[in-house]
Protein backbone atom coordinates (compact mmCIF):
# COMPACT_ATOMS: atom_id res chain seq x y z
CA UNK A 1 0.00 0.00 0.00
CA UNK A 2 2.71 2.34 1.08
CA UNK A 3 4.31 1.86 -2.59
CA UNK A 4 1.06 2.64 -4.04
CA UNK A 5 1.21 6.04 -2.45
CA UNK A 6 4.65 6.93 -3.51
CA UNK A 7 3.89 6.35 -7.06
CA UNK A 8 0.17 8.35 -6.57
CA UNK A 9 2.23 11.58 -4.82
CA UNK A 10 5.19 11.21 -7.39
CA UNK A 11 2.39 11.46 -10.13
CA UNK A 12 1.01 14.40 -8.90
CA UNK A 13 4.33 15.73 -8.13
CA UNK A 14 5.49 15.32 -12.04
CA UNK A 15 1.88 17.02 -13.19
CA UNK A 16 2.30 19.78 -10.90
CA UNK A 17 6.04 20.00 -12.38
CA UNK A 18 5.04 19.50 -15.78
CA UNK A 19 2.36 22.47 -15.48
CA UNK A 20 4.70 24.64 -13.96
CA UNK A 21 7.56 24.42 -16.99
CA UNK A 22 4.95 24.73 -19.52
CA UNK A 23 3.84 27.90 -18.11
CA UNK A 24 7.51 29.05 -18.05
CA UNK A 25 9.01 28.92 -21.15
CA UNK A 26 10.49 32.64 -21.87
CA UNK A 27 14.48 32.27 -22.27
CA UNK A 28 16.69 33.11 -18.95
CA UNK A 29 20.35 33.22 -18.69
CA UNK A 30 22.44 30.94 -16.52
CA UNK A 31 25.45 31.98 -14.98
CA UNK A 32 27.85 29.08 -15.47
CA UNK A 33 30.69 29.90 -13.37
CA UNK A 34 32.82 29.96 -16.89
CA UNK A 35 30.09 30.99 -18.89
CA UNK A 36 26.22 32.57 -19.01
CA UNK A 37 24.22 30.75 -21.63
CA UNK A 38 20.69 31.61 -22.46
CA UNK A 39 17.68 28.38 -22.00
CA UNK A 40 14.25 28.36 -22.08
CA UNK A 41 12.77 28.15 -18.47
CA UNK A 42 11.32 24.97 -19.60
CA UNK A 43 14.31 23.46 -19.86
CA UNK A 44 16.10 24.28 -16.72
CA UNK A 45 12.69 23.09 -14.42
CA UNK A 46 12.64 20.21 -16.03
CA UNK A 47 16.49 19.40 -15.80
CA UNK A 48 16.37 20.46 -12.41
CA UNK A 49 13.86 18.04 -11.57
CA UNK A 50 14.88 15.10 -13.63
CA UNK A 51 18.76 15.68 -11.64
CA UNK A 52 17.01 15.78 -8.53
CA UNK A 53 14.87 12.41 -9.28
CA UNK A 54 18.20 10.61 -10.65
CA UNK A 55 19.91 11.79 -7.10
CA UNK A 56 17.23 10.42 -4.67
CA UNK A 57 17.23 7.36 -6.86
CA UNK A 58 20.63 6.74 -6.87
CA UNK A 59 20.66 7.07 -3.14
CA UNK A 60 17.53 5.10 -2.62
CA UNK A 61 18.92 2.82 -4.54
CA UNK A 62 22.12 2.63 -2.78
CA UNK A 63 20.53 2.10 0.59
CA UNK A 64 18.63 -1.09 -0.46
CA UNK A 65 22.09 -2.27 -1.68
CA UNK A 66 23.17 -1.63 1.73
CA UNK A 67 20.06 -3.47 3.60
CA UNK A 68 20.18 -6.54 1.07
CA UNK A 69 24.16 -6.79 2.13
CA UNK A 70 23.44 -6.71 5.62
CA UNK A 71 20.59 -8.82 5.79
CA UNK A 72 22.58 -11.50 3.55
CA UNK A 73 25.62 -11.12 6.52
CA UNK A 74 23.18 -11.59 9.35
CA UNK A 75 21.52 -14.31 7.48
CA UNK A 76 25.15 -16.48 7.32
CA UNK A 77 25.44 -15.02 11.20
CA UNK A 78 22.18 -16.95 12.16
CA UNK A 79 23.05 -19.97 10.08
CA UNK A 80 26.43 -20.20 11.77
CA UNK A 81 24.91 -19.56 15.02
CA UNK A 82 22.37 -22.23 14.74
CA UNK A 83 24.62 -24.74 13.25
CA UNK A 84 26.68 -24.10 16.26
CA UNK A 85 24.19 -24.65 18.93
CA UNK A 86 21.77 -27.11 17.14
CA UNK A 87 19.06 -24.72 17.54
CA UNK A 88 16.11 -24.86 14.85
CA UNK A 89 12.90 -22.42 14.79
CA UNK A 90 9.75 -23.89 15.16
CA UNK A 91 8.33 -24.27 11.84
CA UNK A 92 4.62 -22.83 12.94
CA UNK A 93 5.34 -19.72 14.49
CA UNK A 94 2.06 -19.05 15.81
CA UNK A 95 0.78 -22.17 17.61
CA UNK A 96 4.06 -20.85 20.23
CA UNK A 97 1.66 -17.66 20.70
CA UNK A 98 -1.54 -19.38 21.27
CA UNK A 99 -0.65 -21.26 24.56
CA UNK A 100 0.29 -17.90 25.87
CA UNK A 101 -2.85 -16.44 24.91
CA UNK A 102 -4.84 -18.89 26.51
CA UNK A 103 -3.24 -18.46 29.70
CA UNK A 104 -3.48 -15.04 29.78
CA UNK A 105 -7.56 -15.74 29.30
CA UNK A 106 -7.42 -18.41 32.20
CA UNK A 107 -5.55 -16.18 34.44
CA UNK A 108 -8.18 -13.31 33.98
CA UNK A 109 -10.85 -15.87 34.89
CA UNK A 110 -8.94 -17.19 37.95
CA UNK A 111 -8.82 -13.62 39.01
CA UNK A 112 -12.46 -13.17 38.53
CA UNK A 113 -13.64 -16.40 40.19
CA UNK A 114 -11.09 -15.37 43.33
CA UNK A 115 -12.46 -11.94 43.63
CA UNK A 116 -16.05 -12.29 43.49
CA UNK A 117 -16.39 -8.04 44.30
CA UNK A 118 -15.30 -7.08 41.22
CA UNK A 119 -17.99 -9.40 39.24
CA UNK A 120 -20.81 -7.17 41.02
Amino acid sequence: MKMQWSLILALVFALITAVFAVINVEPVQVNLLFNSVHIPLILLILGSTLLGGIIVGSFGIYRGYRLQKEVKQLSAKLAQIQEATGYEFPENPTSASEPQENAEGDARENADAANPSSQA
